[in-house]
């Protein structure tokens, strides 16, 4: 049986389609000016529909890329999932509402279908909106808000009472962060994304996600573009694993294809990235029979519970803290 090509998200009447592109830029000096936009034309051309942005991401100028290329496309507004999120510097209550018309303005739309709160932690913001670094560089965290995330949801409920998203999530939550917003929410958050993949599978946490009715999207599905600053796996990726390309060979696809289908299969959307059009094809392309057998196989490449998995995007150093903690919250 082949992969759905969307998932219905619980209590609403919105799906989310199984397949969508990713645009974070790890360095966008690498890419040449245009990149994302180019990259966002040719997935929508292809049928793509779930596009994944962040106001971080360059700090608005993927969100204006994506929004150039969406008016290019001349795709349909209903046809597209538009995904954003919630930076950093915008976790006061009275900060959410000007970071939401920031990113609608950079793309050029009147609503999101998605807007996730992009961590749940805070930082200490300066003049417009900038963040407050030490002096090796990290920022420094607003200790307080970012405990109190419970109140910057709240704020981001009422960006759906005004239509300006249709839904909202969050992403890069722990479980006991999730329970915590579980007990006091008004509006259900109906997503949470985070790292994943078969080298990082993270059981516990879509597990925990699935039985309360929080669907889950995978970044990095394919093992992460390194964060110069927040490598935590040294080594190859699940792309360079010899059973996935035993795999591929078995099924004449690429490890990317292998990897995605078995993602999907397992009730997950993914968002991978790449600037290349011919991986943006070929990634699009992963829905196809996949034998239980073998999806069992790549669940388990890191040990039947996913004991051996390892985050690729390792933030402990970077914080201060364990932002990943599945026993207890941190900070």
């Amino acid at each position: 049986m082949a992969p759905l090509d969307s998932f219905e998200l619980k209590g609403t009447n919105r799906r989310i389609p199984s397949q969508g592109l990713g645009t974070f830029q790890v360095d966008p000096k690498v890419y040449p000016e245009g990149s994302v936009k180019n990259s966002v034309l040719h997935a929508l051309s292809i049928g793509c529909r779930h596009i994944d942005a962040a106001l971080a991401y360059g700090w608005g100028s993927v969100e204006r890329d994506i929004g150039a290329a969406i008016k290019e496309s001349g795709v349909s507004r209903d046809e597209l999932f538009v995904v954003t999120k919630l930076h950093n510097c915008f976790h006061d209550p009275d900060d959410v509402p000007v970071g939401m018309d920031m990113s609608l303005a950079n793309l050029g739309l009147d609503y999101v279908d998605l807007y996730l709160m992009h961590f749940p932690y805070a930082y200490v913001k300066t003049e417009n909106y900038g963040t407050k670094r030490k002096e090796d560089g990290k920022p420094v965290i607003d200790i307080a808000l970012s405990k109190d995330y419970i109140s910057t949801w709240a704020a981001m409920e009422q960006l759906v009472d005004q239509n300006k998203t249709k839904l909202i999530g969050v992403s890069n939550f722990s479980s006991p962060k999730l329970k915590r917003l579980l007990k006091s929410c008004r509006i259900h958050p109906v997503v949470n994304q985070v790292e994943l993949n078969p080298y990082f599978p993270q059981k516990g946490l879509v597990r925990f996600c699935q039985q309360n009715q929080i669907h889950v999207t995978a970044y990095g599905p394919l093992g992460c573009t390194p964060v110069p600053y927040l490598i935590g796996r040294r080594g190859p990726g699940p792309l360079e694993d010899a059973t996935v390309k035993k795999l591929a060979e078995k099924y004449s696809r690429t490890p990317a294809q292998i990897i995605l289908c078995h993602m999907i299969a397992l009730g997950v959307s993914v968002i991978p990235k790449s600037n290349s059009v011919t991986r943006i094809s070929e990634n699009y392309d992963c829905l196809f029979d996949l034998e239980d057998a073998d999806s069992e196989v790549l669940s388990n490449l890191m040990g039947v519970d996913g004991k051996h998995g390892v985050r690729n995007l390792e933030t402990r150093e970077y914080l201060g803290f364990d932002n990943f903690n599945e026993e207890v919250e941190e900070p």
